[in-house]
């Protein structure tokens, strides 16, 4: 390991917060939610954003900031549409929670939003992250925020493993208390793009003459992903089909509307219409589809609705039927914009890291003079 490091003292600090931002605001990602500071806008990324990647929210962002463009709007929603709208994103108790907290904003609290990281860890489904976040990036609150990226580039420059509190700790000192909402996107951005798990490119990164580590630490152990394998039915009469409705007690998923489920040994005759893969958190899953004709249904024993193109659009599917009616081209494929679009504002040089002095030590990081 390379010890050569700056101490970040209150010198140091200084030049490390200007190194961070100088590069955040050449070669930040251009994402819809960064041009301006509406709260509601930033809210609604934010919440989307919780353990889904960029390119998977764009499209969903577009889409349900266009049918629902206010917080009075969503509040007025009834919640099937806002599930309909959110399907595909999948941790549907995320778009539940939202809801919610819309209708206290524009209820209770007249439609305005809150200015704090404490005010807004009041509202449903808002965390100490997601609260900070807002009102840093919204309200211009000096709170730091800590998400997985933040944490990985705080442990790296720290170059040892860290505590979610001492972390926390660490990520208030680094703050610039004058742009905090940038230094926050421009911490999660060099975790993101630069600072990333497996291959940081430490070469390229702005700070990497602060930084302890300078590379990828050991990899961490990992729970094994689970398998399993589910059939279902794509049944189809004149234009409609036939969807089910999950319980509204389900543990995932609750009152969404998806294809009748089946065992593979209950269809006879050829093999499945379709194979697929889809993956829900740590369970990756082998999926059967198999087309019958509305005939062959007494077999299932299920109870469902016949549903038109023009009425499923609008009901809250799962991701995976919504898969399933890709493959089958009854719905369009999502027009998602392509990272390569995302990477950069402009493509000028990125600035040149600080050159740490030989002598330089990291013990003190964070020491202020």
């Amino acid at each position: 390991m390379d010890r050569r490091a700056l101490p970040l003292n209150s010198a140091n600090l200084r030049r490390f917060r200007t190194a961070l931002l100088s590069w955040y605001d050449q070669h930040g990602r251009d994402l819809p939610w960064r041009r301006d500071r509406d709260p509601y806008r930033v809210w609604v990324s934010e919440i989307m954003l919780q353990q889904t990647r960029v390119v998977a929210v764009l499209d969903h962002y577009a889409r349900f900031m266009n049918r629902f463009p206010t917080v009075e709007s969503l509040a007025a929603a009834r919640e099937t549409s806002v599930l309909a709208i959110w399907s595909g994103l999948g941790y549907y108790q995320r778009a539940r929670r939202m809801h919610r907290a819309a209708k206290v904003i524009a209820r209770e609290q007249g439609g305005n939003f809150p200015r704090t990281a404490e005010a807004w860890a009041e509202l449903a489904g808002i965390g100490r992250y997601t609260a900070a976040a807002i009102a840093s990036i919204a309200f211009g609150e000096a709170v730091a925020v800590v998400d997985g990226n933040v944490a990985r580039v705080v442990e790296r420059l720290l170059g040892l493993p860290m505590g979610r509190e001492a972390v926390w700790t660490k990520a208030e000192a680094l703050l610039e208390p004058e742009r905090p909402g940038d230094f926050n996107q421009a911490m999660m951005e060099l975790g993101a793009t630069v600072c990333t798990p497996r291959a940081p490119q430490c070469l390229l990164c702005p700070v990497h003459g602060f930084c302890q580590s300078r590379g990828a630490e050991a990899a961490r152990p990992q729970s094994p992903r689970k398998r399993k394998q589910l059939g279902y039915v794509l049944a189809r009469k004149n234009s409609a089909i036939l969807f089910v409705q999950r319980p509204a007690d389900a543990s995932l998923m609750a009152g969404m509307w998806e294809l009748p489920a089946v065992l593979p040994s209950q269809v006879k005759g050829d093999g499945p219409w379709a194979r697929l893969r889809h993956s829900i958190t740590d369970t990756d899953y082998q999926v059967s589809v198999f087309a019958v004709s509305p005939d062959e249904l007494h077999i299932f024993e299920t109870d469902g609705r016949w549903l038109t193109r023009r009425q499923w659009e609008r009901m809250p599917l799962t991701g995976l039927t919504r898969k399933v009616l890709r493959r089958s081209q009854l719905e369009p494929k999502a027009n998602v914009a392509g990272p390569s679009r995302l990477l950069k504002k402009s493509d000028k040089q990125i600035p040149r890291r600080l050159e740490p002095p030989r002598n330089g030590k990291l013990k003190d990081l964070l020491r202020r003079d």
